[in-house]
């Protein structure tokens, strides 16, 4: 068996007008990227829009949403925006999808998460085949006869499940094509997380590397490293919030977090990032000069990441984040692998 080549992808928030995507889609394809990702967060707008977009204006990049949530998108919806994407792209799309964060400010309860994400994944791989018979799940089910009213491109798309812990690593071992840590630049976490994969994996029959590992962060790339890293802080302190306490290889002081939650309850950005030591900063963000970058990226494809993924904003202003990822830092990359 071939081991696919590790891949590099821009990841964008849902945040600009949508017929911004088309150049910035443009822009990712013509730096080389592999792959464009869109970010479902709560209060943003829905990603398919911006998806399709770029879609129409891109002929190689893979493209899906990072990720979809079953408590918010019924999984009979997933299936038809899955769909949808699939066919705006030729066939150059996966789907994402992940238990989702902050949706208790909207109201909405996440119980049993690994259920809802298995249930999902059934659900919208029995539409998008055709297979009408049913499914009895412990969270969604799916009454017999139900199918989609059209043909979709293809009958299935490679799926990817957002988790961090052990018991989502067991059922994307079983189920999904990969994972992605989100929030994450930390090779100890991108070990973990491929241990676990591979164990999980080989149980259920697959191979051992059936399941990629996809790392991706928020990105602040400048020639002025300084500058970049104290952008980085202010945006990346929201992310650490939700994910520092779910990163088993990382500690982190409980009354640091529980600052950090605070100033930001206050509308604080900046005040929260100053907290972030270079350490932690380090572990959930990749942020710096394009070497500082490359570095770490090459770090985690040394720890077992098959995929790594820039996140917004990429640098201090407009797309010249994206223009030094795809002029200094990917080339550097390359060359190293």
């Amino acid at each position: 068996m071939t081991t696919p080549a590790p891949r590099v992808t821009v990841a964008l928030q849902s945040d600009k007008r949508t017929a911004d995507y088309a150049e910035l889609a443009a822009r990712v394809e013509s730096h080389g990227f592999d792959g464009l990702s869109v970010y479902a967060d709560l209060g943003y707008q829905p990603p398919l829009p911006c998806l399709v977009t770029a879609a129409a204006h891109t002929s190689r990049l893979t493209l899906g949403p990072a990720c979809l949530n079953p408590y918010l998108t019924h999984p009979v919806e997933i299936a038809g925006q899955a769909a949808t994407l699939d066919e705006a792209s030729g066939g150059r799309s996966y789907l994402g999808i992940a238990r989702g964060s902050w949706l208790d400010r909207a109201g909405v309860t996440q119980s049993r998460p690994i259920a809802a994400l298995e249930d999902s994944v059934a659900i919208v791989r029995r539409l998008l085949a055709g297979d009408d018979s049913g499914y009895d799940g412990t969270v969604f089910s799916l009454p017999a006869g139900t199918a989609l009213h059209y043909r979709p491109l293809r009958p299935s798309v490679p799926v990817l499940l957002g988790v961090w812990g052990p018991r989502g690593a067991r059922l994307a071992g079983r189920i999904a094509d990969e994972v992605k840590i989100g929030g994450s630049t930390n090779p100890d976490m991108v070990r973990l997380m491929a241990s676990w994969l591979a164990e999980s994996a080989l149980a259920s029959g697959r191979p051992a590397d059936a399941v990629g590992v996809c790392a991706g962060a928020v990105t602040v790339v400048d020639l002025d490293g300084d500058l970049a890293r104290k952008v980085a802080r202010r945006e990346v302190a929201m992310y650490v919030d939700v994910v520092a306490a779910l990163d088993p290889t990382v500690s982190v002081d409980p009354e640091l977090l529980a600052r950090l939650g605070a100033l930001l309850k206050e509308g604080k950005p900046d005040e929260a990032g100053d907290l972030l030591p270079d350490d932690l900063l380090d572990r959930f963000a990749f942020a710096g000069t394009p070497d500082d970058v490359a570095a770490r990226t090459l770090d985690l494809f040394d720890a077992g990441a098959t995929r790594v993924e820039y996140g917004t904003p990429h640098g201090l202003t407009g797309p010249g984040g994206i223009d030094l990822l795809g002029t200094a830092v990917l080339p550097a990359v390359r060359a190293a692998l």
